[in-house]
C-alpha cells in the first residue's frame, strides 16, 4: 500500500514538474505564478463553462476549446457537469465549483451565496408583432442578407468563429446570420460589451431621477481621502484616477475580481488614486464594477430590488426574453463582463441608443444622456471614449476609418461588437470567440447602406 501512495505521489509530482517547466514558454505564466495561474484556470474553468452550458446550451467539446483559445493550461482541466453545476480543477488542484440558477445564470460558489437562492424573476413577455417590439421579421433585405451570409461563412473558413451578425437598418431588422448550433435566440457572451448596457442602466436610473452623475464622492468610504473627488461621471468615462491593474495575468486585479472574488467590486474598492479625476483615461473592468455596486446599493442593496429594476426597466420595455445579467457570489451584477444575449437583443440596445433614448414612444434614456453617452471624454491621453461606449472619433485620427466619424460601439473580447452609426442610421452585432485580431473596420464598413 506504501509503495502504491509512493508511486501516485510520485505520479502527481512529476505532473507538477511538467506544469512548471512548460509555464514560462507554453503555457504563458511563470513558475512563481503556479498557485494563482491555478486559481485563474479553476475559476476561469467552472464559471464560463457553466455559463456556456446552461445560457448558451454548448456542448462540452465546444466549452473546451473556447476555454483553451485563452490558455493551452485549460485543456488539463478537469470539467464535471451536474444538473446546475460545473466544477474545475487543473490536475486535482484548485477545485471550484459554479452553479445555475434560472434567470440569473451562473456564479462562482464562494462565500456565502444564499441570496441568490431567493430570487425569483418573472419572464420577459413578448408578442408577434415585428422587430423589434417584438420576434417577427419580415423585413429581411435579400441582396444584404447574401452578403451577411457571405461574411459569416468567410469568417469562420479562416477560423474567426463568427456566431452571429445581425443588421438592422432605419429600425428594421435587414439582415441575419448565424455559425452552427447557433440560432436568434442562443445568449451569447458579449464580455465587456456589459460594461455599455452597465452604463444604460445608470442612464435609465438618471433619467427617473434616482442619479446623478455629478454627485460626489461615490461611496462613503472614499471620504477624507483623495478619491472624495471623483464622481460617477468619471467612472463612466474610466477616468477616475483609480489604479486598478486591467492586465489578465495570474494574481492580477482583473483576474481576482472575476475569477476567484465573493465581492467583484471589493477589488476595485480599495484601488488608491493614481491621477487626478478626469485627467487620465485607464480602461478599468474593476471601474464598472464599482458603477455596478453604486447602483445596487442605491436600490436598497438588495439582490431582487436590483433585478427587478433591470428586468422591468430594459428588459420587459425593450422585449429581451433572451438574456441573462450575471452576478457575483454577493448577489451584484458583474457589469463588467457577464452578459449574455442574443444577437437580436444586442441589436435592441444599439437600436435604443440610436433611437435617442426613445422606444415605443416612452424616452427609457433622456437624448441628453445619450448625448453625452457618445460624446468624447476630456482626458489628455484618449478621449475617443464616452459613457463606457469606446467612440470611434473624438481624437486625433478615427479608431476604424473604414467606418463613419460618429460611430460608436459596445466592444468585448474575443471581438464582440455592437456599432451604433447615426449618420447612417444603422446597428451591426457581431458576436464569435476570435483569438486573434478581428477586420471589424473593414467587415463593418461592407455593411452599411451601399450609395
Amino acid at each position: 500500500m506504501k509503495k502504491t501512495i509512493t508511486i501516485l505521489l510520485g505520479g502527481a509530482a512529476a505532473l507538477l514538474l511538467a506544469l512548471a517547466l512548460l509555464a514560462p514558454s507554453l503555457l504563458g505564466f511563470s513558475v512563481t505564478q503556479l498557485g494563482s495561474a491555478v486559481r485563474v484556470a479553476t475559476g476561469m474553468g467552472a464559471k464560463l463553462a457553466c455559463s456556456a452550458r446552461f445560457v448558451s446550451g454548448f456542448g462540452e467539446a465546444r466549452i473546451l476549446d473556447d476555454l483553451a483559445s485563452y490558455s493551452p493550461a485549460n485543456r488539463l482541466l478537469d470539467l464535471q457537469y451536474g444538473d446546475n453545476t460545473v466544477s474545475a480543477a487543473l490536475l486535482g488542484m484548485g477545485e471550484t465549483s459554479a452553479s445555475y440558477r434560472e434567470g440569473l445564470g451562473c456564479a462562482l460558489d464562494i462565500g456565502d451565496t444564499g441570496a441568490l437562492d431567493k430570487v425569483r424573476l418573472q419572464p420577459v413577455v413578448t408578442n408577434g408583432e415585428e422587430w423589434p417590439l417584438g420576434n417577427g421579421v419580415s423585413t429581411i433585405d435579400g441582396e444584404l442578407q447574401r452578403r451577411v451570409e457571405a461574411q459569416v461563412a468567410r469568417d469562420n473558413a479562416a477560423g474567426l468563429q463568427t456566431r452571429a451578425l445581425v443588421v438592422v437598418q432605419a429600425g428594421r431588422l435587414v439582415a441575419e446570420a448565424y455559425g452552427a448550433g447557433i440560432d436568434a435566440q442562443t445568449p451569447l457572451l458579449g464580455w465587456s460589451m456589459g460594461k455599455s448596457l452597465t452604463a444604460m442602466m445608470q442612464g435609465r436610473m438618471e433619467t427617473l431621477g434616482l442619479a446623478d452623475g455629478s454627485a460626489r464622492p461615490v461611496f462613503a468610504a472614499w471620504e477624507g481621502d483623495e478619491r472624495a473627488d471623483i464622481a460617477l461621471e468619471d467612472l463612466l468615462h474610466m477616468s477616475s484616477g483609480l489604479d486598478f491593474d486591467e492586465t489578465y495575468a495570474p494574481g492580477s486585479d482583473s483576474t481576482r475580481m472575476l475569477f476567484s472574488a465573493h465581492s467583484a467590486s471589493d477589488v476595485a474598492m480599495v484601488s488608491p488614486a493614481a491621477f487626478a479625476p478626469g485627467a487620465h483615461f485607464s480602461y478599468s473592468s474593476g471601474t464598472t464594477n464599482l458603477i455596478a455596486r453604486w447602483m445596487h446599493e442605491q436600490l436598497g442593496g438588495d439582490v431582487q430590488a436590483s433585478l427587478d429594476f433591470f428586468q422591468n426597466e430594459i428588459l420587459q420595455p425593450l422585449g429581451m426574453a433572451h438574456t441573462v445579467f450575471e452576478v457575483d457570489p454577493s448577489g451584484v451584477f458583474v457589469g463588467s463582463s457577464y452578459i449574455y444575449a442574443s444577437g437580436r437583443d444586442w441589436a435592441r440596445l444599439g437600436q435604443l441608443m440610436l433611437n435617442r433614448g426613445e422606444w415605443n414612444g416612452e424616452q427609457l434614456l433622456s437624448a441628453d444622456w445619450v448625448a453625452r453617452a457618445a460624446t468624447p471624454n476630456g482626458s489628455a491621453n484618449e478621449p475617443r471614449y464616452g459613457y463606457q461606449f469606446w467612440l470611434n472619433g473624438g481624437g486625433d485620427a478615427l479608431r476604424y476609418p473604414q467606418l463613419p466619424a460618429d460611430a460608436y460601439f459596445m466592444q468585448g473580447n474575443r471581438a464582440q461588437v455592437v456599432m451604433i452609426s447615426p449618420s447612417t442610421n444603422t446597428v451591426v452585432v457581431r458576436l464569435g470567440w476570435s483569438a486573434g485580431k478581428y477586420p471589424t473596420g473593414e467587415n463593418f464598413a461592407e455593411l452599411l447602406p451601399q450609395h
